[in-house]
Protein backbone atom coordinates (compact mmCIF):
# COMPACT_ATOMS: atom_id res chain seq x y z
CA UNK A 1 0.00 0.00 0.00
CA UNK A 2 1.08 3.61 -0.70
CA UNK A 3 3.70 4.99 1.74
CA UNK A 4 3.90 1.45 3.07
CA UNK A 5 7.83 0.95 2.19
CA UNK A 6 10.94 3.07 0.93
CA UNK A 7 12.29 2.00 -2.51
CA UNK A 8 15.02 3.42 -3.96
CA UNK A 9 16.14 3.19 -7.99
CA UNK A 10 15.67 0.61 -10.09
CA UNK A 11 18.45 -1.29 -11.63
CA UNK A 12 19.04 -3.69 -14.60
CA UNK A 13 19.19 -7.42 -13.20
CA UNK A 14 21.52 -8.06 -16.10
CA UNK A 15 24.20 -5.76 -14.20
CA UNK A 16 23.76 -8.17 -11.38
CA UNK A 17 24.54 -11.81 -10.82
CA UNK A 18 20.73 -12.40 -8.95
CA UNK A 19 21.77 -15.83 -7.61
CA UNK A 20 24.82 -14.64 -5.56
CA UNK A 21 24.38 -11.07 -4.66
CA UNK A 22 25.42 -9.18 -1.63
CA UNK A 23 23.20 -6.62 0.01
CA UNK A 24 23.55 -4.76 3.42
CA UNK A 25 21.61 -2.10 5.37
CA UNK A 26 23.83 0.28 7.91
CA UNK A 27 21.77 2.81 10.33
CA UNK A 28 23.72 5.50 11.68
CA UNK A 29 26.64 3.95 9.93
CA UNK A 30 26.25 0.68 11.78
CA UNK A 31 25.31 -2.10 9.88
CA UNK A 32 22.53 -3.77 10.94
CA UNK A 33 22.06 -6.05 8.31
CA UNK A 34 24.28 -8.12 5.63
CA UNK A 35 22.68 -10.49 3.33
CA UNK A 36 23.10 -12.73 -0.15
CA UNK A 37 20.47 -13.76 -2.68
CA UNK A 38 21.80 -17.33 -2.43
CA UNK A 39 21.13 -17.81 1.12
CA UNK A 40 16.79 -17.29 -0.06
CA UNK A 41 14.72 -20.56 0.50
CA UNK A 42 13.97 -19.60 -3.40
CA UNK A 43 15.74 -18.29 -5.99
CA UNK A 44 14.28 -14.88 -7.88
CA UNK A 45 13.21 -16.84 -11.10
CA UNK A 46 11.25 -19.20 -8.95
CA UNK A 47 9.39 -16.49 -6.38
CA UNK A 48 8.74 -14.09 -10.22
CA UNK A 49 7.21 -17.85 -11.45
CA UNK A 50 5.01 -18.65 -8.65
CA UNK A 51 3.92 -15.36 -8.13
CA UNK A 52 2.58 -14.99 -11.39
CA UNK A 53 -0.03 -17.88 -10.91
CA UNK A 54 -1.80 -15.43 -8.87
CA UNK A 55 -1.11 -12.48 -9.88
CA UNK A 56 -0.29 -10.45 -13.02
CA UNK A 57 2.93 -9.05 -12.97
CA UNK A 58 3.99 -5.93 -15.06
CA UNK A 59 7.58 -3.99 -15.39
CA UNK A 60 7.85 -1.83 -12.23
CA UNK A 61 5.49 -3.90 -10.02
CA UNK A 62 7.45 -4.71 -6.88
CA UNK A 63 7.42 -8.13 -5.18
CA UNK A 64 8.50 -8.00 -1.04
CA UNK A 65 9.86 -11.40 0.40
CA UNK A 66 11.14 -10.62 3.53
CA UNK A 67 14.92 -9.62 4.73
CA UNK A 68 17.83 -11.61 7.08
CA UNK A 69 18.32 -11.33 10.49
CA UNK A 70 18.88 -7.87 11.49
CA UNK A 71 15.35 -6.44 11.48
CA UNK A 72 14.66 -3.30 13.92
CA UNK A 73 13.15 -0.40 15.09
CA UNK A 74 14.20 3.20 13.07
CA UNK A 75 13.41 6.12 14.89
CA UNK A 76 13.22 9.50 14.11
CA UNK A 77 16.43 11.24 12.51
CA UNK A 78 17.73 7.59 11.90
CA UNK A 79 20.34 7.52 8.63
CA UNK A 80 19.60 4.23 6.86
CA UNK A 81 21.90 3.40 3.87
CA UNK A 82 21.19 0.40 1.57
CA UNK A 83 24.27 -1.45 -0.54
CA UNK A 84 24.04 -3.72 -3.61
CA UNK A 85 27.44 -5.05 -3.68
CA UNK A 86 29.52 -2.38 -2.99
CA UNK A 87 27.64 0.69 -4.49
CA UNK A 88 25.18 2.38 -2.22
CA UNK A 89 21.83 2.33 -3.59
CA UNK A 90 19.65 4.30 -1.20
CA UNK A 91 20.55 6.90 1.70
CA UNK A 92 17.85 8.75 3.69
CA UNK A 93 17.12 10.16 6.92
CA UNK A 94 14.20 9.35 8.94
CA UNK A 95 11.60 12.20 9.63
Amino acid sequence: FDGSAVVGNFFKKENYNLESLNFSLLKNKEKVQNGNSKDMIFTVDDIIAFVSQYFTLRVGDLIFTGTPAGVGKVSENDILEAFMEDEKVLDLRIL
